[in-house]
């Protein structure tokens, strides 16, 4: 299956005034996702248990929170998140566009009052 100019293919799972999410489920094992942060929004903070994440920087950036780290990230960085560690994107000003690879279903944990902000 091939796809192009960073389209993931698949559907679209969530759309509101913070983001859009797509997921192509075309394999077996691991799910490619998308996410185009709007200016100046958040995506939930979240973890998942049993689950490693990649994810790519294509456009824009802002901040990310993985565990007890916050740090910027911008166009052509790439994060890796450990299963289990908790995870938070803020776009900046122009918003940011990323694609992410884990393995298994969709799944998360509900926000941690306690995370960075």
């Amino acid at each position: 299956m091939k796809y192009g100019a960073w389209d993931v293919g698949g559907e679209t799972i969530r759309m509101d005034e913070n983001y859009c999410v797509k997921d192509n489920k075309y394999l077996e094992r691991l799910i490619l996702s998308s996410t185009r942060l709007n200016a100046n929004r958040s995506t939930r903070g979240h973890e998942h248990a049993g689950q490693e994440e990649i994810y790519f920087f294509v456009e824009g950036g802002g901040e990310m929170q993985v565990g007890g780290d916050k740090f910027k990230v911008r166009t052509g960085d790439t994060v890796l998140i450990a299963d289990g560690e908790y995870h938070r994107v803020w776009a900046g000003n122009e918003g940011c566009y990323f694609i992410c690879v884990f393995d298994g279903e969709r799944h998360s944990s509900p926000v941690r009052p306690n995370s960075v902000s």
